[in-house]
């Protein structure tokens, strides 16, 4: 298959789900405590502290998991938004709090879910604001 057929199919099959009522019966993200977003933010969370940060620092457990804010899919936006928080046992036996966005359709292609999240005092770089508050 050549890339211009791939990609006009890509786009093709796109277009197709996020225009007229494909997604109306599943307007809502996934729940805060999917095992499957939990997993996601643990594993991503090992990658950065142990090869950006070089903290060696893991979250063994998250605990307290609950929705702050969401937003389904509307007219005005395809994207269903949940916003969650949690409070994670590091490896280092210390307690932070994590912030954490989940878009539903917002993977590759608009497929799969993105999720995002901050841990209060590993933003180095400001990322997500002072205190994860972009996405508090």
């Amino acid at each position: 298959m050549s890339m211009r057929l791939l990609t006009a199919t890509v786009l093709t099959v796109g277009l197709a789900l996020f225009s007229g009522d494909a997604f109306a019966h599943d307007s809502a993200a996934a729940a805060c405590d999917t095992p499957s977003i939990l997993v996601k933010i643990q594993k991503r969370f090992h990658h950065q502290s142990h090869n950006v940060h070089h903290d060696r620092v893991r979250i063994d457990e998250l605990q307290k998991v609950h929705e702050h804010h969401a937003k389904d899919r509307s007219e005005f936006s395809p994207v269903a938004r949940r916003y969650c928080g949690a409070t994670a046992l590091l490896s280092n036996g210390h307690k932070r709090t994590v912030w954490y966005l989940i878009e539903k359709h917002a993977g590759f292609v608009g497929f799969g879910n993105n999720v995002e999240f901050c841990v209060s005092g590993f933003d180095r770089w400001n990322v997500y604001n002072g205190h994860c508050r972009i996405l508090r």
